[in-house]
């Protein structure tokens, strides 16, 4: 009999936890006393629910999590961290210090609410080059999120990246739209050719309870990083139920 297809496995990203509590505790500190909500508590809970890592970006302006909510999530949780950061000289000597089990090196734009687009991997690959090196000698799995381009997957492998995060907001912003197959397509392109060039191929950003079916039938997924959706149903369910929900269709 021919092996069962692996489990897809979820990231669950708790930036959004941290911008609610910003919005009135921004410049103040970032736990303790009556500052709510905590995002290490949440970590926790979506792990006891099933989630298989934890994702954070610190970004450069501190927008949601800080530098303290990175060291505590990292002290307490018992999967895997997977901080997502610019790939500049403070992130990296910051990434080198906590050391994570994995960064995904993202865009960062002052004036974006959330990350968009992919990262340009063949405009900056020196400089992705240096970071990839300085964490894989830290024992640090990189990896790049990018669009399904083929000159992007192409400079990853030639990078060492292990592992490729393709940036899937595209596809989820044209889902109702006339261009949602061939969205689709470049991604299905995409990943086979990134499993062809021997890189780890993981996915997210706009990934909602309604579009993971389709997503879902990428080939070669090893894990999807999901966080807007998941805490928007937390608000509702709770984030047990939102976890364990995600979980069951992405690997129904």
């Amino acid at each position: 009999m021919p092996a069962p297809d692996p489990m897809i496995l979820l990231g669950v990203n708790i930036d959004h936890c941290a911008t609610l509590r910003q919005a009135r505790y921004r410049g103040g500190p970032a736990v303790g006393g009556m500052v709510e909500p905590d995002p290490v508590a949440l970590a926790l809970l979506a792990e006891q629910a099933g989630a298989d890592g934890i994702t954070v970006h610190l970004r450069e302006d501190r927008r949601h999590i800080q530098d303290q909510d990175v060291w505590r999530i990292r002290e307490s949780i018992a999967t895997r961290l997977n901080l997502e950061m610019a790939c500049t000289p403070a992130m990296t000597a910051f990434a080198l210090k906590v050391k994570p089990e994995s960064v995904c090196l993202v865009p960062e734009s002052r004036q974006e609410v959330t990350t968009e687009g992919g990262l340009d991997v063949v405009g900056q690959r020196e400089r992705i080059a240096d970071c990839v090196a300085a964490m894989t000698a830290a024992g640090i799995r990189t990896s790049l999120f990018i669009d399904p381009d083929e000159a992007a997957i192409e400079t990853a492998a030639a990078v060492k990246a292990p592992w490729i995060e393709l940036h899937t907001g595209a596809y989820a912003n044209a889902y109702r739209g006339p261009k949602r197959a061939a969205e689709f397509q470049r991604l299905r392109l995409g990943a086979a050719r990134a499993n062809e060039r021997g890189l780890t191929v993981n996915a997210g950003h706009g990934i909602s309870y309604v579009n993971i079916a389709e997503v879902r039938t990428l080939p070669h997924l090893h894990e999807l990083n999901i966080g807007h959706s998941l805490l928007s149903r937390a608000l509702f369910t709770g984030i047990a139920e939102a976890v364990q929900e995600m979980k069951r269709r992405m690997n129904p």
